[in-house]
């Protein structure tokens, strides 16, 4: 009750000053020796509540009294929800808004507020820690995988007669498959996580070899199957799914950040190690070059990754998760919300003031939430209609970004070479320099930016720098200058990594509790839109080709920017309601 009083007060000052104090104020005071917030949630007197009132309801039930000492530990395992609310109130406070958790949303993981025992339980059971590292690993290799092209699959394409501008389908095609990888993957994991990691990785080598020997065989062909292959190994809704099921609640936000990072880092390492392979050599008759090296490094690194995969991941254990199985018949179903509801009610109602009190907690955002409502979607049309107005905005808005960053990506390569005659070293370095401000862009925004103002706010000012980053590298000024190309493209990234970090954790904390888990969950809904927009930008780049090089630029520009004033209209219409 305390702690529950005492997040309620923060929540007041939060409203009344319009600055998160409580991050402040819990975080600094949290692990002090000398402070009194200990006595909420750490101090051993609470603990002995919780054990007088657990042995005491057990005494109840059984009417049998032990009359043991209240500080005895309780012989069976806590179990009762009002010493699980208690439980979970504490874990409310002690975990606030933080860096660390801004992050962690990223990931669109959503948690339950109240998980019950069972799941803690099962989640310890299946938890493996080198498992995790693989998953974060093939989140980092598949990243790399995907951006490792970009600043040689102009040349690639000229060196086997075609334009500079079929880029934009070499580096699309792997976007197209995943459109569809993600599904089966995540239908996948419903029964297994080493199999499919396998497949995937299987999948990965043979279609990074297939990349790399179209070169030899000069065969576009080879190169866009070798891509698409690419594609339909992407693991990530196994990535995702892993952490969602089977790392433990206390670590979860941890391995969520973990896996934002990971593909935060493989976004940059890709170019920058493009751009090392500068190398060129024969064996036989393999050509190892710039335009095929990315196609051979990365099949080495995902035979590697099989072979660790192969004797270090560990199965998760399904006899655990079939028992909890959403799918239980309607008649178990009917009888455990009756013995919930009856579990769950007051241990004493003495009058209409704990009633009144219940319905202002109710409306202060504590209500419970239901085994209906806990259900998973069953399929990709349920899930949309979970979808709220504003979070169907949200969506847009992450289509809108990913579009936006992967003109400014995948077309670099042309852009800068017909403009500036820039090398593919030179490309690399400045791919590689924009993913690496995806880190600390994101410490800004979650340590400070997001402690001072409200998430629609950074919402709505982060959309609109995108539309200005994206009006200022309009080829209207001649001659087109390297600092105004650098400027404009440093402003629309960051911009767009502030707007897809809000946006994530705004999305992450209003979207329907049943996208947490199954097939078509949150995670899912957010990957399809995101792969969506990538295949509709390559899909431009190389449509866009047909009119010149030297319209390229602003003929890409244009949908963008038109998205983006939609996205901006979308965002004022349901500003309101993005809370």
């Amino acid at each position: 009750m305390n702690a529950i009083g005492l997040r309620k007060i923060l929540k007041k000052f939060d409203k009344r000053f319009r600055y998160r104090f409580t991050d402040y104020y819990v975080k600094s005071r949290a692990n002090h020796p000398y402070s009194q917030l200990q006595q909420v949630f750490k101090h051993v007197g609470l603990g002995a509540v919780v054990g007088a009132v657990s042995r005491n309801l057990h005494e109840l039930q059984d009417c049998q009294g032990s009359y043991l000492s209240i500080y005895d530990p309780p012989a069976l395992p806590l179990q009762d929800p009002v010493v699980d609310s208690i439980k979970a109130a504490v874990d409310r406070l002690t975990h606030s808004t933080n860096f660390l958790n801004f992050m962690a949303q990223h990931a669109l993981i959503m948690q339950e507020e109240l998980p019950a025992p069972a799941e803690e339980q099962i989640d310890e059971e299946r938890y493996h820690y080198v498992s995790l590292l693989l998953n974060l690993a093939n989140t980092f290799l598949y990243m790399v995988n995907t951006y490792i092209i970009v600043p040689t699959a102009d040349n690639y394409s000229m060196s086997l007669g075609a334009a500079a501008t079929v880029c934009g389908i070499v580096i699309g095609a792997m976007a197209v498959a995943q459109v569809f990888s993600s599904v089966y993957f995540s239908a996948w994991s419903n029964r297994s996580y080493f199999r499919p990691l396998v497949f995937s990785s299987i999948v990965l080598f043979v279609g990074n070899a297939m990349y790399a020997l179209a070169y030899d065989l000069n065969s576009l062909t080879m190169l866009l199957l070798g891509r698409l292959f690419c594609g339909f190994g992407s693991a990530r809704a196994v990535n995702r799914r892993y952490i969602s099921d089977c790392v433990p609640l206390k670590i979860r936000m941890q391995a969520s950040a973990g896996f934002v990072s990971a593909s935060a880092l493989g976004m940059a390492c890709g170019p920058a190690l493009a751009g090392i392979l500068q190398i060129n050599f024969k064996i036989y008759k393999l050509t190892f070059n710039a335009m095929t090296l990315p196609g051979w490094v990365m099949a080495v690194a995902w035979l590697v990754y099989l072979i660790w995969l192969w004797f270090s991941f560990k199965e998760p254990s399904r006899d655990v998760e079939e028992n909890n199985s959403p799918h239980a018949s309607d008649s178990e179903t009917a009888e455990k919300n009756t013995l919930e509801k009856g579990l769950k009610q007051p241990l004493l109602i003495t009058s209409e003031e704990q009633q009144e009190d219940d319905e202002d907690a109710e409306a202060d955002g504590s209500e419970e939430v239901s085994q209906e409502s806990r259900r998973p979607a069953t399929s990709i049309a349920s899930a949309y209609r979970l979808l709220t107005p504003s979070v169907k905005v949200q969506l847009l808005i992450y289509f809108m970004l990913k579009y936006a960053m992967e003109i400014l990506l995948s077309e670099s390569s042309v852009v800068t070479t017909y403009y500036f005659s820039w090398s593919t070293s030179t490309v690399a370095v400045f791919l590689a320099c924009l993913g690496l401000t995806v880190l600390p862009v994101n410490i800004v925004v979650g340590s400070y930016i997001s402690n001072m103002f409200e998430d629609r706010q950074i919402l709505l000012a982060s959309e609109i720098m995108v539309c200005v980053g994206i009006l200022l590298s309009f080829h209207v000024i001649i001659p087109y200058s390297v600092p105004q190309y650098v400027c404009s493209g440093l402003i629309m990234f960051v911009s767009a990594e502030v707007l897809e970090g809000v946006n994530l954790s705004l999305l992450s904390r209003v979207m329907s509790s049943r996208l947490s888990r199954g097939t078509y969950n949150g995670g899912l809904l957010s990957t399809e839109a995101g792969t969506i927009a990538r295949v509709i930008a390559d899909a431009t780049i190389t449509m866009a080709g047909f009119l010149g090089q030297s319209q390229l630029l602003n003929i890409t520009l244009l949908p963008s920017l038109l998205i983006c004033v939609i996205s901006i209209a979308a965002t004022c219409f349901t500003y309101n309601s993005l809370y």
